[in-house]
């Protein structure tokens, strides 16, 4: 089999292996954070998932460090396909032992081997479409499973949250009001900038609530819209998104755990809590339908079964029944933004048909006729004139000419 990182090392310096400053995190999204492009990007990330992927993309690291197996065969996970796409190689299943690996030191990586200095830290496999496709072909045969502990998973959330889920018990109270109003949740997953784009003339004509799902927030700040509310474990949004005066509703498991409270008391910001077994999307819609919003348009969430499986939470089987509780209140982005089209009032209308009639006026007056039409008018108006000043006593008025 070639070597995938062949290209790649004969472009790069020194002994011809592909290198760059390593950084080092656990998590792939908070590593994102701080990766920039020509960096090497290390993670401890099994099933790398799409939006994971994609923010790596955006980062445009020389090459994916990965210490777990980028597909474990529990799902088929798009993640390593979108990093071959975008010619970023990836090496798997490298062990804990990179992760050791001191952030900001200059490593190599030769195939499979890691290098730091001088030091073999570790041996992968780099990946390729062969493997990628091996993988995911796996992957698919087993996925029967994961429907099994998806149906589990669902049964065990309406036993734990089947009050909540059908009297909305223990939905805190807010000062945002929803009666009546149509909201916008938006999530940092799939398209969810190119959606959010897509809304800015919904948002502009109906002006729905807009809530922001922890990153969520930020993407709506960013798309220069107003944030009335974010709801999470304020774990990926920023210091001014929590300032930005917008409602806080912290997510909190079911014990009473909310490891999100601390950073807003930090930053002396008022919040409620919303204790709930699922996810902050899921708290999110939740909250809107209970305090009787009208319509729920979701941005970045999450529909389907692979989608479910690349969050990577047997919690995801509460977002399946969330969508079931909010039934027909709830709309995916996309279908609001190709049936969505703007009003035109009847103030609209009138200036419309003024402009047309100044238009054809200039046009005719431009013309022999229009100028000989626009005389027999003055004469016209003037005999009128002269008839009315005649009822009422007064002297005729001079000719117009």
């Amino acid at each position: 089999m070639n070597n995938p990182f062949q290209r790649h090392r004969q472009s790069a310096a020194g002994d011809g292996a592909l290198g760059g400053t390593a950084r080092v995190d656990a998590r792939t999204k908070n590593l994102t954070k701080r990766l920039r492009s020509g960096d090497v990007a290390i993670i401890d990330h099994a099933d790398i998932d799409r939006v994971s992927a994609e923010a790596l993309v955006a980062c445009r690291p020389a090459v994916v460090l990965n210490a777990a197996r980028s597909t474990t065969g529990r799902y088929p996970n798009l993640g390593p396909q979108i990093l071959l796409d975008a010619g970023i190689p990836l090496v798997d299943d490298l062990g804990p032992d990179v992760m050791g690996i001191r952030e900001g030191h200059r490593v190599h990586v030769n195939g499979g081997e890691v290098w730091d200095g001088n030091r073999l830290v570790a041996e992968g496999t780099p990946q390729d479409a062969d493997t990628i496709g091996r993988s995911l072909e796996e992957a698919r045969e087993g996925l029967s499973l994961q429907f099994e502990a998806f149906a589990a998973n669902t049964a065990s959330y309406i036993l734990k949250e089947r009050e909540l889920l059908f009297d909305g018990a223990g939905v805190p109270d807010v000062r945002t009001d929803f009666e009546g109003r149509q909201v916008l949740v938006v999530v940092r997953g799939y398209h969810y900038k190119e959606d959010l784009a897509m809304l800015k003339s919904y948002v502009r004509e109906y002006r729905p609530i807009l809530i922001g799902v922890d990153g969520g927030a930020d993407a709506i700040l960013e798309a220069g819209m107003k944030l009335d509310m974010i709801v999470g474990d304020m774990d990926s949004v920023s210091d001014r998104a929590l300032t930005s005066g917008a409602e806080i509703v912290v997510h909190a498991y079911r014990d009473g755990r909310a490891p999100g409270i601390a950073r807003v008391e930090e930053l002396g910001v008022e919040h409620v809590v919303f204790p709930a077994t699922g996810t902050s999307e899921d708290v999110a819609m939740l909250l809107a339908d209970d305090k009787g919003a009208d319509l729920i348009v979701a941005v970045g969430t999450h529909t389907t079964l692979i989608e479910f499986l690349d969050k990577g939470r047997a919690g995801m089987a509460s977002t399946f029944l969330t969508r079931l509780r909010v039934g027909t209140k709830l709309v995916d982005a996309k279908g609001v933004s190709q049936l969505s089209r703007p009003r035109i009032t009847t103030l609209q209308l009138f200036l419309l048909a003024v402009a047309g009639l100044l238009a054809l006026l200039v046009a005719l007056l431009a013309t022999n006729f229009g100028q000989a039409l626009l005389g027999l008018s003055g004469a016209w108006w003037d005999d009128i004139v002269n008839i009315v000043r005649g009822l009422l006593g007064m002297a005729p008025s001079a000719p117009t000419t």
